[in-house]
């Protein structure tokens, strides 16, 4: 099991408040991290914000944003060899526009 928790910073602000932009890129995060998506729920928030969850068949990743201050708090988990959630993390700053940001990978014991 990875998981993988990051925040992006300096972000561009349309994006972050653009509801559709961020549904598509959960999915090809997703398909980023070789993982099976099974679907995707969000809301957008009024004035602004979106909050995203990608499920996927070996787990999850998830974003929430503020676009008032160019931030995104994410993660991705994802179960399986196969999987690989630091592409997820690679593929979403890059959407972004991510400026800056922090990450941190935490184990998951296998029970």
């Amino acid at each position: 099991m990875k998981h993988i928790l990051f925040t992006l910073r300096q972000c561009d602000s349309e994006l972050l408040d653009d509801e559709s932009y961020i549904r598509d890129m959960l999915a090809k995060a997703a398909e980023c991290a070789n993982s099976t998506l099974l679907g995707i729920q969000s809301h957008k928030f009024s004035p602004q914000g979106v909050t995203a969850i990608a499920m996927l068949a070996e787990s999850h990743i998830s974003i929430h944003t503020w676009p008032e201050t160019g931030e995104a708090v994410c993660d991705a988990f994802t179960c399986g060899d196969h999987t690989d959630p630091h592409d997820a993390f690679i593929f979403m700053k890059s959407s972004l526009l991510s400026k800056r940001w922090v990450y941190q990978t935490v184990k998951r014991p296998v029970i």
